[in-house]
């Protein structure tokens, strides 16, 4: 893990409202459809060299409550509509971000990188604080992946 001064950034894509609890049974998990909706309708929009993310944000409360999960790209080829709605659109907030990196097999890898995320800010003495604003995954064309969580200032 490291620290990372983050620009702001937009990123346009499709968006879903989930929590953790949900995510972990299949049943209610909505996360993999979203990745499918992403692949159908924002891929294609896609300029070449963009980056995709997963941007976590709208948060009820922390890790257990409801959140925003948001899969797109920051830079599309013209802005398009899907079922007739405008695409969802957020803002990451610039700031001090930690970055877990995650390298491997996918989606195990991210997994793996989300519970090394929980397990750092469960630390009894963790110096670090989560600010529960704007989340993300950053997906590098070489497959890596950087997961990256807002901290609050010092």
């Amino acid at each position: 893990m490291h620290i990372e001064e983050v620009q702001g950034l937009c990123i346009q894509g499709v968006s879903v409202r989930t929590c953790n609890a949900d995510e972990a049974h299949p049943g209610s998990a909505r996360i993999g459809a979203l990745w499918g909706d992403f692949a159908a309708q924002v891929v294609p929009h896609l300029a070449d060299g963009a980056v995709t993310y997963g941007v976590y944000h709208h948060y009820e409360s922390d890790l257990n409550g409801s959140y925003d999960l948001l899969v797109g790209g920051d830079v599309l080829t013209r802005h398009a509509t899907i079922d007739a709605q405008p695409w969802s659109v957020i803002d990451i907030q610039e700031g001090p971000y930690a970055v877990f990196r995650a390298q491997g097999a996918m989606p195990n890898a991210v997994i793996e990188a989300w519970g090394r995320v929980w397990a750092h800010f469960a630390e009894p003495n963790c110096p670090d604080q989560r600010a529960y604003t704007t989340d993300f995954e950053r997906y590098g064309p070489d497959g890596v992946v950087d997961i990256c969580i807002a901290l609050t200032a010092t």
